[in-house]
């Protein structure tokens, strides 16, 4: 084998070179690293009694009330916040996908949600939910609903549903880009021939379009409840997980216990919610090396 040869054979792996050396230093290393943690009582408040505690902190998360209270409300966060993006993304893909007057214009606009930062989302949301200033009780004490202003985001029974339609608003445009994309690579032959056999529309949406685009869609949903299921963002600019946890899902917990120098029991926490998310994944993968046989 020549020099040339030689030359040509490494290239490739000169090339990928760059890119798994930042997947190492930005994903890898910091895996490793919060599990190595989450066998430590590694609190920064206590320096001096950080140590190897075995499976300590895993039993105490077991044992933590707030921890299954964090685990039921992201089940309901992801559930629901994804759910209705879903719904209302798809009802959005299909309307850009037909043509009207301004159409360009209208799907530059339904951007908007998913290309402002969520931070900016939290604060604008927790405006508009204020219960002294916002928004929406001025809109509906002008139209007469209540007859008093509501601290939406002080109350335990408004705050969490209150995050969701917050998290839903941002969500619907990352779901009508993705569908659309995914209509858009319909053949209308397909169309054509079951308005030909007497399909309506909703059999031509449940037979034709959604076993068309299924891979899309099953990508899209995933990808949506791994990110939802770690947002903090949005929440902790609105609530900061309260009132009274009410809106604590697993990822504002355990930023709060990072936040509170408890690293140890936080990564304890986060390696749990990445093999749930893991889970989640498990029937697509295997989906996709089926289809690859």
């Amino acid at each position: 084998m020549n020099y040339l040869q030689t030359k040509q054979k490494y290239i490739p792996y000169m090339l990928v070179a760059p890119a798994v050396l930042v997947v190492l230093l930005v994903v890898f290393i910091p895996v490793i690293n919060a599990i190595l943690m989450s066998f430590q009582n590694y609190d920064l408040r206590r320096p001096k009694e950080i140590g190897f505690v075995g499976l300590g902190n895993y039993l105490l998360m077991l044992k933590d009330v707030l921890f299954w209270k964090a685990l039921f409300k992201t089940i309901c966060w992801v559930t629901f916040g994804v759910g209705l993006q879903f719904f209302f993304g798809f009802c959005l893909a299909e309307l850009l996908n037909t043509y009207f007057i301004g159409r360009g214009v209208v799907r530059s606009v339904s951007m908007i949600p998913w290309v402002t930062p969520g931070v900016l989302i939290g604060l604008m949301w927790r405006w508009i939910f204020d219960g002294n200033f916002g928004v929406l009780n001025d809109l509906l004490l002008k139209l007469h609903i209540i007859d008093d202003k509501i601290a939406f985001l002080s109350q335990t029974g408004t705050a969490f549903p209150c995050v969701i339609v917050t998290i839903i608003w941002q969500g619907i445009p990352f779901f009508a880009l993705m569908i659309l994309a995914g209509l858009q690579q319909v053949p209308q032959e397909l169309y054509e021939a079951a308005e030909i056999d007497g399909a309506s529309k909703l059999k031509q949406l449940f037979y034709v379009t959604i076993p068309t685009i299924r891979n899309t869609l099953s990508v899209t949903l995933l990808l949506r409840v791994i990110w939802v299921a770690n947002s903090v963002d949005v929440i902790f600019n609105m609530t900061e997980g309260g009132p009274a946890y009410a809106t604590q899902t697993l990822s504002v917990y355990i930023y709060n216990k990072g936040n509170a120098l408890n690293l140890g029991y936080a990564s304890t926490m986060a390696i749990a919610l990445a093999i749930l998310l893991s889970l989640v994944a498990v029937p697509y993968i295997r989906s996709t090396f089926k289809e690859g046989k």
